[in-house]
């Protein structure tokens, strides 16, 4: 794996400059100075900088308007590669992208039950060489990991990942020391929702929140474009709201969360305790997951689809709670219960409607992510991309 050597230049002017150029190319150097303010000669020196950086490069002329036809500027797509990782309960998936987010590999490792923060990191590591293997003329400027529980930002240690029992995971220091290129980590439902506003269904969408319904819950927030951590990079942990006091328990130890009605197990439990009632259903002696729950639902039986109804009703009712908390122009719903879409989304869009505050409450735009079981480790490479591409 070749390591990245250039260096990023950080200064407001520079990344206007470059994401413009991101989202718009080909564009020539007179429309970035028409369409961002900036006069001319500061274009004109910033584009010298990033071509010799080989960020940018100079592709076909352009159409005349009246004088000389001008060279079209475009970003370099086979310089420089990021590696996003996704590290959750079960498995490792990780991405190779080049800077325009085009995916050139993806593989993934499944997490053995005897892990241990030593384990994990081998792990990362030879999931890390399988990406590369195939690609080893690319030039790797840093690794992104979204990273299943609690996180230290800042210092990118995981803090606590309570599906996988581990704790002070020093993800950070230990890679930087392994791959020698920048690593930055994060939670994974916060990298799935900037990945959703960077690339995605949230693109141009300053406020939203991405929530991520699987075997657990979670929420990633965008306030005025960038991810919002909260003082201790808590934020998000929507799934241990409390919504029935005399509900179910928690694997956090508290009763009645979010979790315990709309995550992936609490709807076969749903199912499973709506057999025991004495309902019909072609579930009936078949080992029952959140999945087969789907499956069901597909084929037309009656309880699969009223139970994943009532999921959608549960799932309407937090987001309402989410919606007048923050006020989001838009939620993206993630994970593997959003691959229910067409039978709870309905449900949610009613829920929601019956419960806002506001017209404009009711009608916030819902909708399912489309990015499939990559999204997070996605959204883990543009954290990789957002400090190349923007100010921070």
């Amino acid at each position: 794996m070749k390591k990245g050597s250039f260096q990023w230049m950080k200064s407001l002017n520079r990344s206007i400059v470059l994401n413009k150029i991101r989202i718009d190319g080909p564009i020539s150097r007179a429309e970035i100075a028409r369409d961002t303010k900036l006069t001319p000669p500061t274009v004109s020196k910033i584009v010298s900088d990033l071509l010799s950086s080989e960020l940018i490069i100079e592709s076909e002329i352009g159409a005349s308007l009246g004088g000389r036809k001008p060279t079209m500027l475009i970003i370099n797509t086979d310089r420089f590669h990021v590696i996003g990782l996704d590290i959750g309960p079960t498995s490792i998936r990780g991405i190779l992208t080049n800077l325009t987010g085009k995916l050139i590999e993806h593989n993934h490792l499944p997490i053995t039950e005897s892990i241990t923060n030593e384990k994990l990191i081998i792990f990362i590591k030879k999931l890390v060489t399988k990406l590369v293997s195939d690609h080893e003329d690319k030039e790797i400027i840093g690794i992104g990991i979204g990273m299943h529980g609690a996180v230290d930002v800042e210092r990118g240690i995981a803090l606590y990942a309570p599906m996988l029992h581990l704790k002070d995971v020093h993800l950070k220091s230990e890679l930087e020391k392994a791959f020698d290129v920048p690593i930055k980590v994060d939670n994974d439902v916060r990298a799935m929702a900037f990945g959703e506003y960077w690339y995605g269904n949230g693109e141009h969408n300053e406020n939203m929140v991405t929530v991520n319904l699987g075997h657990g819950v979670g929420a990633g927030i965008i306030l005025n474009g960038k991810l919002f951590h909260g003082e201790h990079d808590l934020a998000g942990e929507i799934g241990h709201m409390t919504v029935d006091l005399s509900g179910k328990l928690c694997s956090c130890g508290n009763i009645g969360c979010w979790q315990t009605l709309v995550s992936g197990p609490s709807i076969a439990e749903e199912a499973k305790h709506a057999l025991f009632q004495g309902n019909k259903s072609i579930l009936e002696n078949k080992v029952i997951e959140g999945k087969t729950v789907y499956e069901a639902a597909v084929a037309g039986d009656a309880l699969a689809i009223e139970v994943l109804a009532k999921t959608g009703e549960y799932i309407g009712i937090g987001l309402t709670n989410l919606i007048h908390m923050f006020n989001p122009k838009k939620i993206i719903i993630g994970g593997g219960v959003s691959g229910a879409s067409d039978f709870i989304l309905q449900h949610i869009k009613e829920a929601i409607t019956k419960r806002g505050l506001t017209e404009q409450a009711k009608t916030t735009d819902i909708s399912c992510s489309t990015k499939g079981s990559y999204s997070t480790a996605t959204g883990a490479a543009s954290l990789i991309l957002a400090d190349v591409f923007l100010e921070n």
